[in-house]
């Protein structure tokens, strides 16, 4: 079984992993001992890609400010068994509730127990996944207080226990650092070759079109700022970095805030399918950003082939 994201995640990577990888720099692949952090690790399409496809990864470090969500990604990799044990016990449970008014207070009971913040790491992560498959479109949003805030979803058999991503997900992640809090911690663990990807919380197109409240403390335009100066940081150091945010110049009002901000880098544009809107005229294909800090890429060598 191919290892995949376990969890739902707004922004996920999975659907531009060609374009992604395309994009990488052209001699990636005789790069040796090769390090690949990820500062923002979200749902990790990216990293089970790089990992499955790049054996030249000896080191892989990934990190979250979502404690919850490193928390996973640390009982998926050293308690498999238990949290599959666990997983099939809540979803058990939760089959077994026949009316959507009971399962709504079910869901409601578990959103309270996991905002207690006082849960073994196995319960902490079962309520995750859980709430994660139940919840309305799989969000993952909390309040200024640090609380999951995300309504019941309604779905008839969501599939919250799956033993074979958990198990296959446990084994690529075994010799990876999972770490948890400000994204600048990582930059230590540059080593000889190293490439950094960071998927940050995106800058919104729009006032009305946010959606970063992974955490309590909003990414926004200060905080994107702070993001670049690491990324000199990187640049300075003779590493590589490949960075994915909004397309902000494509919009009515031809927002140069990125365009500006990495004008000594290389900004090129992806295609992505986006489906959490409010308004669903406004779901669809849209570009985004990848900004990075080499020359040649796969794409560019290909062409000149």
């Amino acid at each position: 079984m191919k290892a995949k994201p376990f969890i739902k995640w707004v922004g996920g990577k999975g659907q531009l992993i060609e374009q992604l990888e395309a994009l990488l720099p052209a001699d990636f692949d005789r790069w040796e001992n090769v390090t690949y952090i990820e500062p923002f690790v979200g749902g990790g399409a990216m990293l089970f890609h790089m990992l499955q496809t790049h054996k030249n990864i000896t080191t892989a470090v990934i990190n979250d400010i979502n404690a919850d969500l490193t928390t996973c990604y640390k009982v998926v990799r050293d308690n498999p068994t238990a949290l599959v044990d666990s997983l099939k016990d809540i979803q058990h449970e939760y089959y077994s509730l026949k009316s959507e008014d009971v399962r709504k207070q079910f869901y409601m009971l578990m959103r309270d127990e996991f905002n207690t913040k006082s849960l073994t790491p196995i319960r902490n992560t079962t309520l995750f996944f859980f709430l994660n498959r139940t919840c309305f479109n799989g969000l993952y949003r909390v309040n200024k207080s640090g609380l999951f805030n995300v309504p019941f979803g309604r779905y008839e058999t969501p599939t919250i226990c799956d033993p074979i991503t958990i198990y296959a997900d446990s084994e690529l992640l075994q010799n990876v650092e999972i770490m948890t809090g400000d994204y600048q911690q990582t930059f230590n663990k540059a080593q000889g070759h190293t490439l950094f990807y960071f998927d940050p919380p995106y800058r919104p197109l729009s006032n009305t079109s946010s959606f970063n409240d992974y955490a309590k403390d909003a990414f926004n335009d200060l905080a994107q700022e702070r993001l670049k100066l690491f990324c000199d940081r990187i640049e300075k150091s003779g590493h590589s970095f490949m960075l994915s945010n909004s397309d902000c110049f494509n919009t009515p009002v031809k927002d140069r805030f990125f365009e500006d901000l990495y004008l000594e880098y290389i900004i090129e544009r992806v295609w992505a399918s986006r489906y959490v809107n409010a308004n669903p005229a406004k779901r669809g294909k849209l570009q985004e950003i990848l900004v990075h800090n080499y020359e040649q890429t796969k794409t560019s060598l290909e062409s000149r082939a």
